[in-house]
């Protein structure tokens, strides 16, 4: 009567055994299993008034090239819109370069710098004394001169090409001589005098038909100041 009952007991433990491990393996952990990033939903959030980050190559340009640093050094030499600035002072140099261009000054061919007065403002017409509103381009000259200070000076009259050289070369002279003794006066400043006439004209006086050209004979009536290269100077411009 025993062996049945154990028999019966056995079973039922085998029961409760495999019971009991399918209750831990359903106690197990019910998260899923990790994914990768990809898979998994962004969200952005704003931020209001947060500071702006930019990254930016050292030395790029806002084109998105680079550059070398840029340096705090000037370039050297001279502005060169000053004639023979080897001969002017470094203190003198920006107002020679405003007295240059306001004078219309030029450069020939010697490197001699030629300032052109038209006759019309200088003087009345068939007359050698200077007028009164002529001060102030006289003034002007003056100035300019004061920056070559060891530059030989010459003052050339010129004329129109109406009248003959007889009459034509002794008005030119004449003025010549009236500006260089302007300039002798207030600035202490010598010149060589010529009175050139019409012979070096720097306009028609007619035009391509043979008519008369006013402005071109305007033109040519003036009396040059001429700063000639200093002797032994410096040959640079």
């Amino acid at each position: 009567m025993t062996r049945p009952a154990t028999v019966r007991s056995i079973g039922a433990e085998a029961w409760l055994a495999a019971a009991g491990l399918l209750m831990l393996a359903g106690c197990g952990d019910s998260r899923p299993a990790p994914r990768s990033l990809k898979d998994e939903a962004s969200s952005f959030h704003v931020v209001v008034d947060a500071p702006e980050s930019r990254l930016t190559l050292v030395g790029a340009d806002s084109a998105g090239g680079t550059t070398g640093p840029e340096s705090s050094f000037a370039p050297a030499g001279e502005p060169a819109s000053v004639f023979r600035a080897a001969e002017v002072a470094p203190d003198r140099l920006a107002l020679t370069e405003s007295l240059l261009s306001e004078l219309k000054a030029r450069q020939g061919g010697d490197r001699s710098i030629v300032i052109d007065l038209p006759a019309d403002i200088l003087f009345d017409f068939d007359k050698a004394s200077l007028r009164p509103d002529a001060e102030q381009s006289l003034r002007k000259a003056a100035e300019l001169l004061g920056s070559y200070p060891t530059a030989p000076v010459k003052v050339n009259g010129h004329t129109d090409g109406k009248g003959t050289d007889a009459y034509n070369d002794p008005l030119s002279l004449r003025r010549a001589q009236a500006v260089a003794a302007w300039l002798k006066r207030n600035g202490d400043r010598d010149a060589t005098v010529a009175g050139l006439g019409k012979r070096q004209p720097v306009a028609d006086n007619v035009k391509s038909d043979g008519s008369d050209d006013p402005d071109g004979r305007q033109r040519n009536r003036r009396v040059e100041i001429v700063i000639q290269p200093a002797a032994g100077g410096a040959t640079e411009e």
